[in-house]
C-alpha cells in the first residue's frame, strides 16, 4: 500500500525508517475506515454549490442592473432568497458542529475566543483598582428607558426568551452580562454553575427565567430596588453572533410606590459606570411607540458619548409607531439622526413582536420580516434595507464589537503590564522573603499544617493521656470527695459506721454523678490537647496569617464532634467495681495512698488557712511592716476566732457543729469585751476553725498510719490504730487510675480518629466555600498576592498554565494551552 522509498534513503530521515521497523503500517492502514464512510459524515457540498451557483446566476444575469440599482421589490425578493440559503447553510453547520461535538472527527475542542474573552472580563470585574487599572475592555452596554424593549432586543440577538418578563413593572434589577457564542446546541449556563439549560425546551426556559429572577432579587440589598452586582450568563447556539452584552436596569424618570428613594440615582450611577468605559459600545434603545421627547436615555447617552463614535441607536416597536404617527417622516428623521442632538455610528429600526410574552422567537422573526416587507417605510425609501430587522442589527453590533476589541486589547494589556510592575514592586519591598501565594495556595498550605497537627494528636503517649486525665478528674471531683464523703464519714463514732457511710455515699456518687464528670473531663481534655497542638505547631514555616483559619477549623471541628455516650454505662460499672475493692496488696500501694491523702489534706488546709486569714485581716507583723489595718468586720471576726479557739482547746474532740447554748455563751463573752456579734457570724467562723482543726488532726493521724499496713493486713484486730481513711483514699486513687486508663483507651481508639475525620470534613467544606476563605485568610499580603495572580492570568498565559498545574486546576491549565 505504501510506496517503496528505499532508493530515497538520502532524503528520508533515519527516524522514519526506525518508525516503519517498529510499527506495522499496513495493519494500521487496514484499521482505518473506508473513504466512503468518511464521506458520509461530511455535509452535502453539491447542494451548497448548486444553491450558490443559482444565486450567482440570478445576481449576474443582468450586468447593467446591479443589486444596488434594483427596485425595492426585487431587493426584498433577493433578500428572501439569501435568507433561505443562509437558513440552509445554518442547518448544515449545525449538523457539522453536532458531529464534531460527538467526537467523530477526533479533533481537539478548544475554548472559543469569545468565552476566553468573557472569562477575562469576569477576572477584571473584581480586580483591585488601587493602581488605576480599571477595566476598559469592550463590551456592548444595552441601555434604554424602562419598558423600551431593550430586553426583547437582547433576546432576539440571543435567539431565546431568557429573561423574566412583567407588565410595566421593573424586571431587570441588576446588570446581566450575556456572553454569546456559536455552538451545536442552543443552551445557556451561569458562570458559577455547571447546569445547562436547553433553550429548545420550554420547561428549561421557564427554569432559566426563574433562576435569573431569583439571582436578581438575592443581589438586591434590603431597602434597595436595584443592585450593581453583575449576573454572568453564557448562551451558545447555531448562528449566534459572538459578542459580550450587558443588559442594564431601565432608566426611569420618577420613583414610584414600593421603590427605594434613591432608585433613579442608583440606575443612573450604574449606567454611567458602564458607559464611561471609552471602549464600551452603547446600544441605545428608544421606544418608537411613545413620543421621542419623553425619552431620558438619549440625553444620558449624549453626555457619555457626545460624538457618537461608539453608540448604536435602535428604534423599537416600529409597527406601533407607523400605526400611531400621523407623519411617517418623523420615523425617518429619527433613524437618520436628525430629530435628536444625540449622534450615533448607526441607526436601526426593529420589531420585537406583538407585545405578548408567549410569542416564540421564530414567530417574532416572521412577524418582523412580514411587517417590513409590507411597510411603506421601506417601500417609500424612508428606511434602508440594512437598517431594519434584529438580524441586521446583531451583525452590525458584532462587527463593531470585534473591531473595538482589536483596537483596545493591546492598549489595555500595556496598562495591566504597568499595574503588574507596581504590584511586584510592592511585594518585593514588603515581603521580600515570602513566595507570592494567593488565597487558594495559602489555604492548601494551611490545610497541610492543620492535618499534620491532627496527626500529632494521635501520637500522644498513653502515659501523657492518663496523667492529664487523672489530674483533671481529681481536680473536678476532689471537693465532692472531701466535703460530701470524707468529712461526713469522719464525724462518725466508730470504724464500722465510717465504712458504712463511705460505701453508701460512694454508691450514690457512682450512680448519679461520677461517670458524667469523667466524660466531661475527657471531652475537655481532648479539646485542650487539640487546641494546644494547633497553637504550638513547631514547623519552621509557621505563618501567623493562618491563625484565624486554624481557630475557625478548631471551633467548627469541636462543634461537629459528638462524644460517644454509649461508653457511659460501661464506665459506671468499671468505676463501681474499682471503688468496691478494699484490697491493698503491698506496702508501696499503702504508702502511695498515704502520700495521696497527705497531699490532698495539706492542699485543703492551705486553702482553709487562706480563708481564715482573709476573714480576720492582717496579723500584727503585717500591720507593723506593711502598714495595714483591719476593718471593723475583720476585728469582730478576729475576736470571735480567739474565743472559739479557746473553746476548741478545752474540747479537742468537739463535733463539727456548735450547740445553741455554746453559741450563746460565745456571744455573751464577746459582748462582755465590748464586741457585738451576730450568731450567724459565730457559726460561719466556727466552720472554718473546726475545718482547720480537723485537717490538722487528720494529717497527724495520717502520719501515724505510715506504720499501719501491718495492722491493716490483720484488719486492725487488737490494735488501737485504725486507718480506714487511708483505705478510702486508696480506693479513690485506684478509681482515678482505672477511669483515666479507660478514658484514654476511648480517646485513642475512637474519639481522636473521629475528631481527625471531622477536621478533614471541615477543611473540605471550607475549601469549597470561597466566601469562607475570603473571611478567614485576609490582609494586604493576601490581596496583593491575589492581584498578582490575576495579572499573571491576564498577561502571561505560559506562567498562568504553570500556576494552574501547580494548583491542580487542570481545566484552567488546558485553557491556557489553547
Amino acid at each position: 500500500m505504501f510506496p517503496d522509498m528505499s532508493q530515497y534513503t538520502w532524503i528520508v530521515p533515519d527516524f522514519v525508517w526506525e518508525l516503519s521497523e517498529n510499527i506495522d503500517l499496513d495493519k494500521l492502514a487496514s484499521a482505518l475506515p473506508e473513504l466512503e464512510e468518511i464521506a458520509k459524515l461530511l455535509p452535502d457540498m453539491e447542494k451548497i454549490g448548486e444553491n450558490f451557483t443559482f444565486l450567482k446566476s440570478l445576481l449576474s444575469s443582468g450586468k447593467q442592473c446591479p443589486l444596488h440599482t434594483l427596485h425595492d421589490g426585487h431587493k426584498l425578493k433577493y433578500q428572501r432568497l439569501l435568507e433561505r440559503l443562509e437558513k440552509e447553510n445554518k442547518e448544515l453547520r449545525k449538523v457539522v458542529l453536532q458531529k464534531d461535538d460527538k467526537g467523530i472527527h477526533q479533533r481537539k475542542v478548544k475554548k472559543s475566543l469569545i468565552d476566553m474573552y468573557s472569562e477575562v472580563l469576569d477576572i477584571l470585574s473584581d480586580y483591585d483598582s488601587n493602581y488605576n487599572t480599571q477595566d476598559q475592555l469592550p463590551r456592548v452596554v444595552v441601555v434604554g428607558d424602562q419598558s423600551a424593549g431593550k430586553t426583547s432586543v437582547l433576546e432576539m440577538i440571543a435567539q431565546a426568551r431568557i429573561f423574566p418578563r412583567g407588565s410595566g413593572e421593573m424586571m431587570t434589577r441588576s446588570p446581566v452580562k450575556v456572553t454569546l457564542s456559536e455552538g451545536p446546541h442552543h443552551v445557556a449556563m451561569f458562570k458559577d454553575s455547571t447546569r445547562e439549560f436547553d433553550l429548545g425546551k420550554e420547561e428549561d426556559l421557564a427554569a432559566l427565567r426563574h433562576e435569573i429572577e431569583l439571582r436578581m432579587r438575592k443581589s438586591v440589598k434590603e431597602g434597595q430596588t436595584v443592585s450593581p452586582e453583575t449576573i454572568s450568563l453564557s448562551v451558545k447556539g447555531p448562528g449566534i453572533q459572538r459578542m459580550v452584552l450587558v443588559d442594564l436596569p431601565g432608566v426611569i424618570s420618577t420613583v414610584t410606590a414600593g421603590m427605594a428613594a434613591d432608585t433613579k440615582e442608583t440606575i443612573f450611577s450604574i449606567s454611567k459606570a458602564y458607559m464611561q468605559n471609552p471602549n464600551a459600545i452603547i446600544l441605545c434603545i428608544q421606544d418608537g411607540s411613545v413620543d421621542a421627547e419623553r425619552s431620558i436615555v438619549t440625553d444620558l447617552v449624549s453626555q457619555m458619548d457626545p460624538q457618537g463614535k461608539r453608540t448604536i441607536f435602535v428604534l423599537t416597536k416600529v409597527d406601533l409607531a407607523e400605526k400611531n404617527l400621523a407623519s411617517s417622516s418623523r420615523i425617518q428623521q429619527i433613524v437618520e439622526g436628525k430629530l435628536f442632538p444625540m449622534k450615533a455610528l448607526g441607526y436601526f429600526a426593529v420589531v420585537t413582536g406583538k407585545g405578548s410574552s408567549n410569542e416564540s422567537i421564530d414567530s417574532i422573526k416572521d412577524y418582523e420580516e412580514d411587517f417590513f416587507q409590507k411597510s411603506r417605510l421601506l417601500r417609500d425609501g424612508m428606511l434602508k434595507a440594512h437598517q431594519v430587522t434584529t438580524k441586521n442589527l446583531s451583525l452590525a453590533v458584532s462587527d463593531c464589537f470585534w473591531k473595538m476589541v482589536r483596537e483596545s486589547v493591546e492598549q489595555q494589556a500595556d496598562a495591566f503590564k504597568a499595574s503588574r510592575f507596581n504590584l511586584e514592586t510592592e511585594w518585593k519591598n514588603n515581603y521580600p522573603r515570602l513566595r507570592e501565594l494567593d488565597r487558594n495556595e495559602l489555604y492548601e498550605k494551611a490545610k497541610n499544617e492543620i492535618l499534620d497537627e491532627v496527626i500529632s494528636l494521635s501520637q500522644v503517649t498513653p502515659k501523657h493521656w492518663e496523667s492529664i486525665l487523672q489530674k483533671k478528674l481529681w481536680e473536678r471531683v476532689s471537693t465532692h470527695v472531701i466535703e460530701n464523703i470524707y468529712l461526713p464519714a469522719a464525724q462518725t463514732i466508730n470504724s464500722g459506721t465510717f465504712n458504712t457511710t463511705v460505701d453508701i455515699k460512694l454508691k450514690q456518687w457512682t450512680d448519679k454523678q461520677l461517670p458524667h464528670k469523667a466524660l466531661e473531663v475527657a471531652w475537655e481534655t481532648l479539646q485542650e490537647e487539640f487546641a494546644r497542638f494547633m497553637a504550638e505547631y513547631k514547623g519552621k514555616d509557621q505563618d501567623d496569617i493562618f491563625d484565624k483559619l486554624k481557630e475557625a477549623v478548631k471551633d467548627e471541628s469541636i462543634k461537629r464532634h459528638k462524644w460517644n455516650e454509649r461508653a457511659m454505662d460501661s464506665l459506671r460499672v468499671i468505676q463501681h467495681n474499682a471503688l468496691e475493692d478494699r484490697s491493698i496488696t503491698d506496702k508501696p500501694q499503702w504508702d502511695a495512698a498515704i502520700h495521696f491523702m497527705e497531699e490532698t489534706l495539706q492542699s485543703r488546709l492551705k486553702d482553709t488557712d487562706s480563708v481564715i486569714a482573709d476573714m480576720v485581716g492582717p496579723d500584727w507583723k503585717q500591720r507593723w511592716l506593711s502598714w495595714k489595718n483591719r476593718t471593723p468586720e475583720q476585728h469582730i471576726r478576729n475576736e470571735t476566732k480567739n474565743e472559739l479557739e479557746r473553746l476548741l482547746k478545752l474540747h479537742e474532740d468537739h463535733t463539727a457543729y456548735l450547740a445553741n447554748d455554746e453559741v450563746t455563751t460565745v456571744r455573751k463573752n464577746l459582748e462582755a469585751r465590748g464586741v457585738e456579734v451576730d450568731p450567724v457570724l459565730i457559726k460561719d467562723t466556727w466552720h472554718q476553725l473546726f475545718r482547720r482543726h480537723f485537717l490538722q488532726k487528720a494529717l497527724l493521724h495520717c502520719n501515724l498510719c505510715r506504720r499501719g499496713f501491718y495492722y491493716y493486713q490483720r484488719h486492725f484486730v487488737d490494735s488501737e490504730l485504725e486507718c480506714n481513711d487511708v483505705v478510702l483514699f486508696w480506693r479513690i486513687q485506684r478509681m482515678l487510675a482505672i477511669t483515666a486508663n479507660t478514658l484514654r483507651q476511648q480517646l485513642t481508639n475512637t474519639e481522636v480518629r473521629r475528631l481527625e475525620k471531622n477536621v478533614k470534613e471541615v477543611l473540605e467544606d471550607f475549601g469549597e466555600d470561597t466566601a469562607k476563605k475570603v473571611q478567614l485568610i485576609t490582609g494586604r499580603r493576601v490581596q496583593l498576592a491575589e492581584d498578582l495572580s490575576k495579572s499573571i492570568l491576564l498577561l502571561s498565559p505560559g506562567l498562568a498554565r504553570e500556576t494552574a498545574v501547580r494548583q491542580g486546576d487542570h481545566q484552567r491549565a488546558v485553557l491556557f494551552c489553547t
